[in-house]
């Protein structure tokens, strides 16, 4: 039976012979797995204030869309060029990561601080991943509006 790029043959699926399973320019020696990694250490590195060793893990011309954000943060100078004027702290706990070879979903529990006082939070942060490094950021939280009123 054949459907679109793949093909059945004794109850195994496989890529239709001259079929393209990947993007053309795509690294098929990055895998799922290094994903995984990449969000886990760039998750790490944060959490021990390296953002130098988080941006190893970050695509130069990153978007980062972030909470209660109406514009996206665009590229990696200017994410660097935020966090040097941070009067608050997020560390992380990784709940778990789930991943394919194009994306990867952390779920996390959040600790902030900011002025004294600490807020707990949940988010989903959905990667679009290339070639192992984060190019395009999302967060879905458990109470949006109490996140954009801590940090306002």
């Amino acid at each position: 039976m054949r459907r679109g790029l793949l093909w059945r043959t004794g109850g195994a699926m496989r890529a239709r012979p001259g079929s393209r399973s990947r993007p053309p320019g795509r690294d098929p020696t990055v895998s799922s797995k290094s994903n995984a990694e990449a969000i886990r250490g760039a998750l790490e590195a944060m959490n021990a204030g390296d953002f130098e060793a988080a941006a190893e893990f970050i695509d130069d011309d990153v978007v980062w869309h972030y909470i209660g954000g109406a514009e996206p943060i665009r590229g990696k100078a200017a994410m660097v060029a935020m966090t040097g004027d941070r009067e608050f702290t997020i560390t992380t706990k990784v709940h778990d990561v789930l991943v394919s070879d194009d994306h990867a979903v952390a779920l996390v529990e959040a600790t902030a601080t900011r002025g004294g006082r600490t807020f707990q939070y949940r988010t989903a942060e959905v990667c679009h991943m290339r070639d192992g490094k984060l190019v395009e950021r999302w967060a879905f939280s458990d109470d949006t509006a109490a996140i954009v009123d801590f940090f306002a």
